[in-house]
């Protein structure tokens, strides 16, 4: 590092002092406590994850993918940062998070530090290694790859790159200050699991007809018919080839079985459509597309006759279409089988005000995950200025 001393592009006016270039091993030494009473047991291994930060495996997973023995495994304690040497996509060097929830364990494949508190402050490093070009440019010297893409440091090494820190006083008024922004985030993310949560209660008293519209003159609407899929909906077989995403491009937008991949210019429907997953690990999951947009060959488009398209697509949101699947290596749904399944139909005014009152709900999740989206952005710019 060229320059020994700097200063940041955003700075809290009290502060004025140059930022000092520092090894992380004035900040952090290793941890050698081993969980050889076998105080912590396999429930409380945990796991490393870049969004989530630390936290209990069979929380996160699922399951514990502990060994045999876990007697050997590092304990972790409240404020203990860990180093974990797995590549990522965004991260091929590994991550490195702070513990802030609860004492554990972990493999010894990760490496664990205690915070030298008198220099430096946990959740500023933290902070710090969260943004990608950070603990990239940290640990890009340090890190040597193996065979299949291993990293290959010791915990020690890892401890002896440079960067430049502030005050432990400063340390901590950034920290404060992200934190808040943290905290706005978290208070969105649960906004909109709420409002998802909130919409899957309503479709299911929907659709069992516990929760009924009424007419404008305050009237019961007639009772619901029972059809099937192929008599209100048909397939257009129109869709294009995954190869086609590299060779097509242009302004309109392309969905695979896990939403819009990106814009081509080929064949485009004109209009909304419905489109389900009918190949791979996404069948039977459901989509409303915009006009002007194409699919992928892996997904079907399908189109209502008469029925109101958003009803349509909410009802089919809540069908098991994975009872129709067949192959045994790549799974697959065909049109001419669940064409056949059954479907709800109310006349047509009320199908609008169920299709309208649910597109207010998904209006709402759409705008609160815009409000994360920026909020995480405009996080990431502050990073960006806040550092050096």
């Amino acid at each position: 590092m060229e320059n020994q001393t700097a200063k940041p592009v955003i700075r809290f006016p009290e502060f004025t002092d140059n930022w000092n270039n520092t090894k992380l091993s004035e900040l952090l030494k290793e941890a050698k406590k081993r969980n050889a009473d076998l105080k912590y047991t396999k429930d409380e291994v945990l796991s490393v994850s870049g969004e989530m930060g630390i936290v209990n495996q069979i929380e996160h997973l699922g399951r514990s993918y502990a060994g045999v023995s876990v007697h050997q495994y590092h304990v972790v304690e409240v404020g203990d940062i860990v180093y974990t040497k797995s590549p990522l996509k965004a991260n091929p060097y590994g991550i490195i998070k702070q513990n802030k929830k609860k004492a554990g364990i972990v493999s010894t494949l990760y490496a664990v530090y205690n915070v030298k508190e008198e220099n430096a402050h946990g959740e500023f490093i933290e902070h710090y290694f969260s943004l990608d070009e950070n603990l990239n440019r940290y640990l890009r010297p340090l890190v040597r790859k193996g065979a299949k893409n291993t990293l290959q440091v010791s915990d020690a090494e890892a401890l002896k790159g440079n960067f430049l820190i502030p005050s432990v006083a400063e340390q901590k008024k950034i920290t404060l200050f992200l934190n808040a922004l943290d905290k706005k985030i978290e208070q969105l993310k649960q906004k909109k699991r709420l409002l998802a949560e909130y919409k899957k209660g309503i479709m299911q008293k929907i659709f069992s007809q516990e929760l009924r519209f009424k007419d404008v003159n305050g009237n019961e609407f007639p009772d619901w018919t029972n059809q099937k899929l192929g008599d209100i909906a048909y397939k257009n077989s129109s869709n294009i080839a995954a190869n086609a995403i590299e060779e097509n491009f242009g302004d309109y937008k392309i969905y695979g079985a896990s939403g819009v991949l990106k814009k081509v210019d080929f064949y485009k429907e004109n209009e909304e459509y419905i489109s389900i997953v009918k190949d791979g690990a996404g069948v039977g999951r459901v989509f409303l597309c915009e006009a002007n947009t194409s699919v992928l060959g892996t997904l079907d488009i399908i189109k209502a006759k008469e029925t109101n398209l958003y009803y349509l697509f909410y009802f089919l949101q809540q069908t098991n279409f994975l009872k129709y699947v067949t192959g045994s290596t790549i799974p697959h749904i065909y049109f001419s089988d669940y064409k056949s399944e059954k479907i709800l139909v109310p006349i047509k005014e009320e199908q609008i005000k169920i299709g309208t009152f649910l597109s207010r709900i998904d209006d709402k999740i759409g705008r609160t995950q815009a409000q994360i989206e920026q909020t995480q952005q405009y996080k990431k710019g502050l990073l960006q200025n806040m550092f050096v």
